[in-house]
């Protein structure tokens, strides 16, 4: 017989057939095992790599929030007894307001690096070393914020650049705003440690280094003439009158808090004078309206004008859903009060105490719209600003219109519900009684 006549019988197909299966399995599994402990051995090798490096993330600064007693607390405040001045509601509703006002994102400083810190030159250290130290500088700065005292101490004023005696009846009435909120926040603080990122609490905060001021911005109050007068002082500037307002908002000339690093951060807080200036709440949310609703805008009226009339406007007209001009006072108000709104809040008529966080952060003066000139020239004068500097009077937009006072509040407020009132002030509760502001509106 012919070798290419050989035939293999069934049963020894079969068994070549599973033979060959089985060194298959066999090599199958031993691949597999060799790509493992590849892999493992690659994984390995890297976090090798990282824990010499000092390039891999290191999570530094993950402080645990501390609570503090209202016994402790009351040893950094001033015991002074002064009388309140509040709309009647309980102590129970006030505390529980202030309570929910507290942000509950938790507490994690972040490793900041925009010059504070000791700057290291070249060196021959091994890189774990370098890990090590870094590592250490960064749990000091985290330790010692942990350790500050909140709120911050309370200082008296430095009123030893004051020469003329016709600021006597301003500081009085200074000293009574700032003991006033001193007592409110001992009463009603409850917690004395922060549980909001440090970042975000001095985000609103403006620096100007060479007369050590910093100015917490309360939009609407002031706000544009004021980081004028800082711009000046900062030496950018001659005078106050000609800095555009596209300069004062949208040039960066001026440092804010959180730019710094956590050193930079503590030190600016226990050393420099902290102002803050406020305004009626009511006030402040209709000259909002005003100036965002009732002139052109680029920005808030397709951000926030469409998404109003989207959701609180029946059967609105294909233009205004398009372009979100002619947003009413009534809507806008229905936005403010809807816990669902369709577009998220503005700093504009953010209230005072997510803005600044008085009760955390002592400010040393507490200045009102309502008495913006005498207050800002008075501050000016505690700081030793230069003698021909005065606070500018002039409206930053539209001033040609009628500036936002009590009269003109009540013609928007007309088209409001009882009920609509009431809720706005309670919106505002925290920042009507934080600042002893009455409540004619309702």
């Amino acid at each position: 017989m012919q070798p290419s006549e050989v035939v293999m019988n069934p049963k020894q197909v079969f068994l070549s057939v599973l033979l060959f299966g089985v060194a298959g399995l066999l090599l199958f599994m031993y691949l597999q095992i060799w790509i493992e402990e590849q892999h493992t051995g690659r994984v390995e090798k890297k976090r090798e790599q990282k824990a010499t490096s000092g390039w891999g993330p290191v999570n530094y600064l993950q402080p645990v929030p501390r609570i503090m007693t209202r016994e402790k607390t009351q040893e950094h405040i001033n015991d002074k007894n002064f009388k309140f001045h509040m709309p009647a509601v309980s102590e129970e509703k006030q505390k529980n307001l202030l309570h929910s006002e507290r942000s509950t994102r938790v507490l994690t400083e972040t490793s900041h690096s925009q010059g504070e810190g000791p700057h290291l030159g070249k060196t021959t250290e091994s890189p774990k070393i370098k890990l090590i130290e870094k590592h250490q500088g960064a749990k000091t700065l985290s330790k010692k914020f942990r350790e500050m005292n909140w709120p911050l101490d309370v200082r008296p004023l430095n009123k030893s650049l004051v020469k003329d005696n016709k600021w006597t009846r301003t500081d009085a009435t200074q000293e009574k705003r700032r003991s006033f909120l001193q007592e409110f926040c001992k009463k009603y603080g409850g917690v004395s440690h922060p549980q909001s990122h440090l970042f975000h609490m001095v985000s609103r905060i403006y620096v100007e280094d060479k007369h050590k001021i910093l100015y917490c911005e309360v939009p609407k109050a002031g706000c544009s003439n004021w980081k004028r007068i800082l711009m000046v002082l900062n030496g950018l500037a001659p005078s106050a009158y000609n800095i555009s307002h596209d300069a004062v908002h949208y040039g960066k000339h001026l440092k804010k808090l959180d730019s710094f690093d956590l050193k930079g951060i503590h030190t600016r807080l226990n050393t420099y004078t902290k102002a803050v200036f406020v305004r009626d709440p009511m006030e402040r949310l209709v000259s909002a309206f005003r100036d965002k609703f009732e002139h052109p805008n680029s920005y808030y009226h397709p951000v926030f004008g469409k998404a109003i009339i989207k959701k609180y406007r029946p059967n609105a007209c294909e233009k205004a859903l398009n372009n979100g001009s002619g947003v009413k006072f009534k809507e806008f108000v229905h936005y403010l009060l809807d816990s669902h709104r369709p577009v998220g809040m503005d700093i504009h008529w953010e209230k005072v105490s997510k803005l600044c966080y008085p009760c955390l952060i002592n400010y040393d003066f507490v200045g009102k719209f309502e008495t913006l000139e005498e207050d800002a020239n008075y501050f000016l004068q505690l700081i030793g600003a230069p003698k021909e500097l005065k606070f500018p009077n002039f409206k930053d937009r539209h001033s040609s219109d009628e500036r936002t006072n009590a009269q003109v509040v009540r013609q928007y407020l007309k088209d409001l519900t009882r009920t609509e009132r009431q809720l706005i002030y309670d919106f505002y509760y925290l920042d009507y009684l934080m600042f002893n502001y009455t409540t004619p509106f309702l």
